[in-house]
Formats: C-alpha cells, structure tokens, sequence
C-alpha cells in the first residue's frame, strides 16, 4: 500500500463567467497534464443574489462532459434540444455535449439567498467527441451514501466506492467523483486506483493531506514589515490538493471535521485544443466547431450515440 504524494496545493482564484456570475476557478484553460481527463472546477459559492443570478445564458458545448453538483440554492437549465429541468440542492446533472449543444443554466438562491454548487468540465476522447448529446439527471436521493465506522460519510456520485456504485454510467474517462466527510480529529485513508490521476477539493473545514512521511498543507507567507516566512497551515477552504502516483489518499481531519470532493479519472493522453466551452483535438477542428457556430450548422441532428 502507497500512499500518494502531494505534488501542489492551490487556491481557488475568484474570477467571473456567463453574464456576470462571480465564482472562484481551482483550475482551468491551462494545462492538463495533472487534472487528465479533467479540464476544468468552479466552485459557484454566494450568499448575495446579485453575484449570481445573472447566471449563464446561451452558450455552446462541444467534446466535453460537464458535470453540474448544487449544494444549496437551484439551478434552472435548458437546451437547443428542447430539455428543460432544474437541479436542487444534492442534485447532480452529467452532460455529455458531445457533437455539441447550445445550453443555459440559470441558478437561484435558497429562501436566504444562498448559492453553492460546483462544475466539473471532463474531456471526451477522440472517437467520442463528436457522439450524440445526452443527460443523466440524478437526484439527490439516487445518490448512495456509505458511512464508516468512524464516522465518514461518503456520497458516490460516479463510479464504485466501498461496495456502492454511484448512478452515473457510461462515462469514458471512467471517473469517481465522491463528496467525503471526516470527522472532526480523525484521519482516514481512501483507496484510488493507480492509474487514475486524482484531486481533492476541500469546501469545508480543514485538515492535512499526508505525504508519505509527512503532513501536507497549504504553504502561506506570513510575516511583518520586517521579516517574512513560509508556513505549512492546514489544507483549508477552496484547496485544491493534486495527487502523485499511488494506492491510497490519507486525510487527517482538524478540529472541525473536513469534507472535500475527491475526484479521480483515467487519463486520456491526447491532444487538448480549445476554444472556451469547445474543446477538440486540433486547432483544424476548433476552426470547423466555430465556423459551424457561424453559419448555423453546429447542431448535429444525426450524431451516433
């Protein structure tokens, strides 16, 4: 057994998408070696309406999957196929764009104004970039939890964890994406199979992240007008942990519980070329997707499932 290293601790970086929506990016439109298959993680989290109701408005999708969780609040969507729908809290919605799509979501606060959910863009390998769209749209009841002896609570969206598998099927990158809290003092380790590439997303409390030898936090300058220094704090709210190669993922929880989404796939190992929501496998088939936006062809109404 093999615990994974840590190879980068970030925060998530405050930025703004869709017609004015302020969110925080842990990653995104850079490079993908250390997130493959994953492209891209927002975490849309606010308690003033103004921040977010603006939302996303009509906008195209093209060989990507995204992957929509609200924790609080809703999210109204539609499409250019005629789905209508809307997500609550614990909901989960798993878009394949596929050959393309165009698509709005439109999120509104709880009855405190609240807004949390996160987004998740996964890539499609090459010979299914150009497939039919589709949804799973799954329901926060459908989502199985398993909850340990010490008390960890995990909630399997995709894939198989601990005897339970999540209600999302036939993803290519063959993901696991679990939402995992740990009590308040406790560590635990979790098994990731070794050739996933995996991050963690921690959006509540705190803890550390152990390397094999040692703990590993958040690296933050301190200091007065004087002097500065470097301390290792406790991995805390929007940190985003990059895993190395390994079996295991070991946590250990500060005084207030930790919870994280913990997210793993299979790694595609192909070209990446995009164009904000559209990403190909070459620049040639960027130029085709847009001049299809153009001129009106984008939507396929004879892709292949």
């Amino acid at each position: 057994m093999s615990v994974r290293p840590v190879k980068q601790v970030s925060q998530a970086q405050p930025t703004m998408e869709g017609a004015g929506v302020e969110l925080h990016r842990a990653f995104g439109f850079g490079d993908t070696d250390e997130t493959d298959p994953f492209l891209l993680f927002d975490d849309f989290r606010n308690e003033e309406p103004g921040a977010y109701e603006k939302g996303f408005p009509w906008h195209p999708h093209r060989g990507i999957e995204t992957i929509t969780y609200v924790l609080a609040g809703e999210v109204d969507h539609g499409d250019s196929l005629g789905n209508t729908g809307s997500l609550g809290a614990g909901d989960v919605q798993w878009m394949t764009a596929g050959s393309g799509i165009m698509h709005q979501e439109m999120p509104r606060g709880d009855n405190s104004g609240r807004m949390h959910g996160f987004q998740l863009w996964a890539n499609l390998p090459s010979d299914l970039k150009m497939t039919r769209p589709r949804y799973q749209d799954i329901t926060s009841g459908d989502i199985p939890v398993v909850v340990d002896d010490d008390g960890t609570a995990v909630r399997v969206v995709c894939g198989d964890f601990w005897g339970r598998r999540g209600p999302v099927e036939g993803v290519a990158a063959d993901p696991r994406y679990l939402d995992v809290s740990v009590p308040p003092g406790q560590r635990k380790t979790l098994p990731v199979e070794t050739y996933r590439h995996a991050f963690a997303y921690v959006f509540e409390g705190s803890g550390s992240f152990r390397d094999a030898s040692q703990p590993f936090g958040v690296l933050t300058e301190k200091g007065t007008l004087e002097e500065e220094y470097l301390i290792r704090d406790q991995t805390g709210n929007r940190s985003l942990v990059i895993f190395g190669a390994g079996e295991d993922v070991t946590v250990q929880a500060g005084e207030e519980g930790i919870r994280f989404l913990l997210v793993s796939g299979r790694p595609l190992e192909e070209p990446v070329a995009w164009y904000g929501p559209i990403v190909m496998n070459s620049r040639e088939e960027l130029a085709t997707a847009i001049a299809e936006l153009r001129d009106g062809s984008f939507i396929k109404e004879s892709a292949p499932e």
